[in-house]
């Protein structure tokens, strides 16, 4: 019997049946009090209206060094100017002058200081990076030109704001001064932002870099921290160097 009864509950449960019926109708609400009724909520205060706050837009980049009647005209004043004009910087930041000769073989170009540069531009763990790089391209230090779209360093600046402001046509100024045979940039992102340029394009395909006296063959990498932090892009940046000394130029 015992059996059986299991058999048939188990039957049961396979067809999906897992309760008991019986033919017998019952009334299941017979001696159930009847629920007293709820009490109403109290009535919320209305909701005061108020106008829709709007967040603080950033303020646009002040004119950067707007009267262009005082800015260098000769190679040999642009130092001096660089790190005297009040627009360029914040007040009270630490400064550091573009280093090299005038018409130089290379011109090394980043976006600001690094933060470990003692009393000269890329004289941190940046610096020694490119002194590597310089030694494998068979180049003198001292024949390269070395400077910063900034002439100190700021906490995120706004590249394409300050483009918009002049510090874009600053540095055409810079380059046209310095008048160098090649640029290699690094910080790609930042300069060509700082130059009007779309930051989606491919930067690895430009080749030349056009400033206020014509234009100049130019690479464009990522930042030395991003090479400091992924040597192995290094053998990137080397055979793009190859590729663009062969190459036609492409101006930016």
């Amino acid at each position: 019997m015992g059996e059986a009864l299991e058999a048939a509950l188990g039957w049961w449960a396979e067809a999906g049946v897992d309760m008991a019926f019986v033919d017998a109708p019952q009334d299941w609400l017979a001696g159930v009090a009847p629920a007293r009724p709820a009490k109403a909520a109290p009535a919320l205060p209305p909701v005061e209206k108020r106008a829709p706050r709007v967040s603080a837009q950033p303020a646009a980049a002040p004119p950067v060094a707007e009267d262009r009647s005082a800015w260098p005209g000769v190679f040999g004043s642009f130092a001096a100017w660089w790190l005297s004009e009040p627009t360029l910087a914040p007040k009270g930041a630490r400064r550091l002058a573009p280093m090299g000769p005038q018409h130089a073989k290379l011109m090394v170009l980043v976006p600001m200081p690094a933060e470990d540069d003692g009393e000269t531009l890329l004289s941190g763990r940046s610096g020694k990076l490119v002194d590597a790089m310089l030694a494998a391209m068979g180049l003198d230090p001292a024949s390269v030109y070395r400077a910063s779209a900034l002439p100190a360093r700021i906490a995120m600046p706004d590249w394409a704001g300050l483009g918009a402001a002049g510090l874009g046509d600053v540095l055409k100024r810079h380059i046209a001064l310095a008048a160098p045979e090649r640029i290699l940039v690094f910080g790609r992102g930042d300069i060509l932002a700082l130059l009007g340029h779309d930051s989606a394009q491919n930067a690895h395909h430009l080749r030349a870099l056009n400033h206020e006296s014509g234009r100049v063959p130019a690479g464009f990498e990522y930042d030395l921290e991003t090479l400091l932090a992924k040597p192995g892009w290094k053998s990137g940046v080397w055979q793009r160097w190859l590729d663009g000394t062969a190459g036609k130029a492409n101006p930016a």
